[in-house]
């Protein structure tokens, strides 16, 4: 198995672009166009021997009860584009500057992943990242309540998550022909709750690493 170096990490970054992304089921009853948006994969070594067994940390942002969408969630930096955004890794940056702190320049960008459709009608583009750690942190106080940092071996493992499956309201589930959608949950880490959107694409991204569509534990060593 492949160290998950930040070669490796473009690599399979580069190749998953290849393949198209999946219509999303939410374009049976989203009929306007979805808005652009993106947010930043931040990894980082805490140390030099996590850094020489390329063992990578995940920074996560919790969200503001005052925000006006996913209030309280656990999420990644990140939000809408701006129409002066001449792609998804400026908006990812920009954002990511505003709301931590984090300097644009400072950070080694290793690709994108597949855009995903999410229900309150975002494409969202995650962006990953290799950023300096530590760095002088900056948080914007309405959006952004904490930031904290989830080893990739922790969400990699997994007996970490799960799917649970949430009612779908009506009449979308008259449209789509189902009742309930499946939603990917963490086990609580640092009394935080990892789920929904930035739980699917941490688990996409794992699963990217990984080459199959399922995690395993496997891919965080060579």
């Amino acid at each position: 198995m492949h160290a998950l170096t930040e070669v490796y990490i473009s690599q399979q970054l580069a190749e998953a672009q290849k393949s198209p992304t999946d219509e999303s089921y939410y374009s049976a009853f989203l009929s306007d166009a979805p808005r652009p948006a993106a947010v930043l994969i931040p990894l980082f070594h805490a140390n030099t021997e996590e850094k020489k067994k390329h063992i990578w940390q995940v920074l996560l942002t919790r969200r503001t009860v005052s925000v006006a969408e996913h209030q309280g969630q656990v999420a990644f930096p990140g939000g809408r584009a701006d129409p002066t955004d001449t792609s998804p890794e400026m908006t990812a940056l920009r954002e990511a500057q505003e709301e931590i702190g984090l300097d644009p320049s400072q950070v080694r960008v290793l690709g994108r992943m597949n855009s995903l459709w999410t229900i309150t009608n975002y494409l969202v583009t995650p962006v990953v990242g290799v950023i300096p750690w530590p760095f002088p942190l900056h948080l914007e106080e309405i959006e952004v309540s904490r930031v904290f940092t989830i080893p990739l071996d922790w969400l990699v493992n997994p007996d970490n998550h799960e799917i649970r499956y949430r009612t779908i309201p009506e009449p979308f589930s008259q449209i789509l022909h189902r009742e309930s959608h499946p939603v990917i949950y963490f086990k609580p880490y640092q009394d935080e709750l990892l789920w929904g959107v930035s739980a699917e694409i941490i688990l996409s991204f794992i699963n990217l690493l990984d080459n199959k569509k399922t995690g395993g534990h496997s891919i965080a060593r060579q």
